[in-house]
């Protein structure tokens, strides 16, 4: 019996093994696609009614010319970092 309980440990440990990321890896991911999302948002719109208006302000708003962008690429950062980061379980 001793034999079966210690290959069902190394079992075990083996099979936690298997997974490259933690539960906090994938939060972090999540939390980088929403920031991309969100940037991606941000930047949407500024559509006229009228094709023939060009409105200069709602097009090159601080918004869609610098929030958005700032947003996305600290997303992607946010992705790096939890693809980088290495879990607590794996040694």
């Amino acid at each position: 019996m001793a034999v079966t309980t210690s290959t069902r440990e190394t079992k075990s440990k083996k099979d936690s093994r298997l997974f490259l990321f933690d539960k906090t890896n994938y939060y972090i991911m999540f939390a980088g696609l929403a920031l991309i999302l969100l940037g991606f948002v941000l930047m949407s719109g500024g559509k006229s009614n009228d094709p023939h208006v060009f409105n200069k302000e709602e097009i090159y708003s601080f918004r869609r010319i610098t929030l958005a962008p700032i947003l996305i690429i600290a997303g992607f950062v946010v992705e790096v970092v939890a693809i980088m980061r290495k879990p607590k379980s794996v040694e």
